[in-house]
């Protein structure tokens, strides 16, 4: 027989609440409950101070609420045949399904311990963290970031499986950030300009900084002033060969865009009749490599046979 169904107009004893304000998550019992009966899966809401920050009337955490909803929309056998069905068919488990799911979870377990030597749970001490979603109590209760872990388990994945597309979201991402930080520091050198002007500071004889300057003809005093290429244009220049951005790389030169130019250089300059495919060069070559070694020995022959020199050998006495 199946068990008794719970009553889900019950008040709860123990409630899951996330503040609003520090993010703080604990379970405990209500310090207030309202009646709400426009709510259909659950007539009650509850609210309790939180006991980080002392913020008072948090509500209940929404994945609680959501959980009580989807337990009373789940479905499933309630009568004695239905859960005896149910029973049959964990036969022949473990399937290669349910292998899989271990061998997942036992990796999961063993990268989290490898990403805890070098990412340990630590909620909101990486520069990261500011933009996850993940709860920061349960954060901190983890061996390891999680989101480093799922990092550390697809390039393991990806390198047991000599599969390099498991990475391809990984390597996705990468690539948009790093055009990014491209346009950032294109824009910053628009903005500053290409040339850094900046006056000459040198130390005086009693170690203290002065400005250089000079008095002008007209009696106006100028300063010296240093010009140097903006920093950030290396940087750009180092991005932009490495991603592959050059005009070369995308194939937008005028020889690459039009190879029949008549001044673009390297180009032969063949018309229709001459022109010749490498492939068929290649097969004419063999060709004539391959007579080269009939057309030695016929001149060999003929040059035995030659008579000038066959009376020149009898007169020698050679044969």
């Amino acid at each position: 027989m199946g068990s008794m169904a719970k009553d889900w107009t019950v008040q709860l004893s123990a409630v899951n609440f996330r503040c609003d304000v520090c993010k703080h998550a604990w379970e405990d019992e209500p310090d207030l409950i309202e009646e709400a009966p426009e709510l259909a899966h659950h007539p009650y809401r509850y609210f309790g101070n939180c006991p980080a920050c002392q913020a008072e009337h948090q509500p209940q955490a929404a994945w609680a609420r959501a959980l009580m909803k989807a337990h009373q929309n789940s479905t499933g056998p309630k009568t004695a045949e239905g859960l005896a069905k149910v029973g049959r068919n964990l036969e022949g488990h473990p399937n290669a399904e349910a292998v899989q799911r271990t061998r997942f979870n036992a990796m999961k377990h063993g990268m989290a311990a490898k990403t805890a030597t070098y990412f340990p749970a630590r909620p909101d001490k990486y520069s990261f963290c500011g933009a996850c979603e993940v709860n920061r109590t349960w954060c901190g209760q983890q061996a390891a970031c999680v989101k480093q872990t799922e990092i550390f388990m697809l390039h393991h994945a990806a390198f047991e499986s000599r599969n390099p597309r498991v990475l391809a979201g990984i390597h996705a991402d990468l690539q948009a950030g790093l055009t990014a930080m491209l346009q950032m520091l294109m824009q910053q050198v628009l903005g500053d300009g290409v040339v850094i002007t900046q006056p000459r500071v040198e130390l005086d004889r009693e170690g203290n900084s002065q400005t250089l300057s000079y008095l002008a003809e007209d009696g106006i005093r100028k300063y010296i002033y240093d010009r140097q290429a903006h920093p950030a244009l290396k940087a750009i220049t180092d991005f932009v060969s490495r991603l592959g951005l050059s005009m070369g790389d995308l194939g937008m030169t005028v020889r690459a865009a039009d190879p029949d130019e008549a001044d673009a250089g390297g180009v032969l300059k063949l018309d229709a009749k001459t022109q010749e495919t490498l492939s068929d060069f290649n097969t004419r070559m063999l060709g004539v490599m391959g007579g080269a070694r009939d057309m030695l020995a016929a001149a060999q022959k003929a040059t035995r046979e030659d008579p000038v020199l066959v009376e020149h050998q009898a007169r020698e006495g050679k044969s």
